[in-house]
């Protein structure tokens, strides 16, 4: 009996990387999963790969930028299971890179969007569907970047810190509702958010580097940690940032 037995989990951003090792890890641990993400064949191909392990998975083509997709994500979830228990809002990308006055407004708001309008949408969608099952648990994805700055990586560490501020916010405005809300912030892992940048592995490397393990993180070493704050173990958690960054932020 895994320790998220027939609890339905929402997953954004499971097409790859973290999200995806967190839908596989939730599986097994007997969760229902349901995979969010734009990319379909890759959305489908993992729902195969779930169900061939004896899992439950369901994909829904989201654009987490669009409160419509936000929305119709969660009504498709509760129509096909009756409800949600618990959601990983883990979509992001290091997609603008630079310093503040040397961006446009459009691009700073198009990170925002991305990295942080998708979380407020997700929860304002989530927790409703919560709330009609007297509880649930919520994981926001933040980063190393939630509390330290990186030079050159403005407005993601702007958006990075603002999703602890509305994890906080929004775990002490509902836990009278049994929903708890916590953070994962992690270090250098090797996903494929580093594909587009220029240089891009060689800025995995040297986070890495300056890890006291000298290595990055494998998505399944952040996905088990989410898996715990999904379930029962972290009953008496919320609110809080659970950092998984190989002590990057010791040194």
């Amino acid at each position: 009996m895994g320790i998220l037995k027939d609890k339905v989990v929402v997953i954004t951003g499971a097409t790859s990387g973290i999200g995806a090792a967190t839908a596989i890890e939730a599986a097994k641990q007997g969760a229902k999963v349901v995979l969010a993400g734009r990319r379909e064949e890759q959305g489908v191909a993992l729902v195969a790969t779930i169900r061939n392990a004896g899992g439950t998975a369901m994909f829904v083509r989201t654009d987490v930028t669009d409160e419509k997709d936000v929305e119709q994500l969660v009504a498709r979830t509760v129509k096909e299971h009756g409800g949600l228990d618990g959601a990983f809002n883990n979509a992001g990308a290091l997609d603008v890179l630079g310093t503040f006055d040397g961006m446009t407004t459009e691009d700073f708001q198009k990170s925002l969007d991305l990295n942080l309008r998708s979380i407020f949408l997700a929860m304002k969608y989530q927790i409703p569907e919560m709330k009609r099952r007297q509880g649930g648990y919520i994981v926001n994805c933040g980063s190393v970047g939630s509390k330290i700055a990186v030079p050159g990586f403005g407005v993601y560490i702007t958006a990075k810190h603002a999703i602890i501020g509305m994890t906080k916010a929004a775990a002490v405005d509902y836990a009278a509702d049994g929903i708890r809300v916590n953070a994962v912030l992690p270090g250098p892992v090797a996903t494929e958010i580093w594909d587009p940048l220029t240089h891009g592995k060689m800025m995995l490397q040297g986070f890495s580097a300056a890890t006291p393990f000298k290595r990055h993180a494998h998505p399944s070493e952040i996905a088990k940690p989410v898996v715990f704050l999904l379930s029962e173990g972290a009953s008496y958690i919320t609110g809080t940032e659970l950092l998984v960054d190989g002590g990057f932020t010791c040194v």
